[in-house]
């Protein structure tokens, strides 16, 4: 994404026009319109000014990602009660289906119990509640799986 979409965007979220952001930071409206085109860029103290504005730091305004701000909006407003009703597997399985197909393809219980005991030392090598050690394991797995993607590419 540009520079000019992040501060669009940026600015959208807040639910400012232009009008109102140029009138805070004491330019144009045309000036934020040329920043938001990809015309010119704000200097770093008008770039700061909008950050504050925008009540995210700089380099979430430079790299101003709506989808990805709108994900974590959502991950942070859903609840313990929420999630315990939602089906993550029969969700992900829409996009991915070898979630809901796999269970009928391979021996889970190996695979469970391997992954039992490696909770397990989490939990009591480092004093880890079970969510933090299921977790933790999870992410562990995840950068796993990207670096295998990424040494793939090479």
């Amino acid at each position: 994404m540009s520079l000019g979409n992040s501060l669009f965007y940026a600015r959208k979220k807040c639910g400012l026009s232009q009008e109102a952001v140029a009138e805070r930071l004491g330019v144009s409206r045309q000036t934020i319109s040329k920043w938001e085109t990809d015309e010119t860029v704000p200097d770093i103290y008008q770039a700061k000014k909008m950050a504050r504005l925008y009540n995210i730091s700089l380099d979430d305004l430079i790299n101003f990602d709506v989808e990805l701000n709108e994900i974590q909006e959502i991950i942070n407003k859903t609840d313990e009660k929420i999630e315990e009703r939602i089906d993550w597997t029969s969700a992900w399985g829409k996009k991915y289906p070898v979630l809901i197909r796999y269970r009928n393809e391979i021996n889970i219980d190996i695979y469970a119990q391997k992954i039992n005991r490696m909770l397990e030392e989490l939990r009591q090598k480092y004093h880890y509640s079970e969510l933090d050690a299921m977790l933790i394991l999870k992410d562990i797995l995840y950068q796993v799986w990207k670096e295998r993607k990424a040494n793939s590419k090479r």
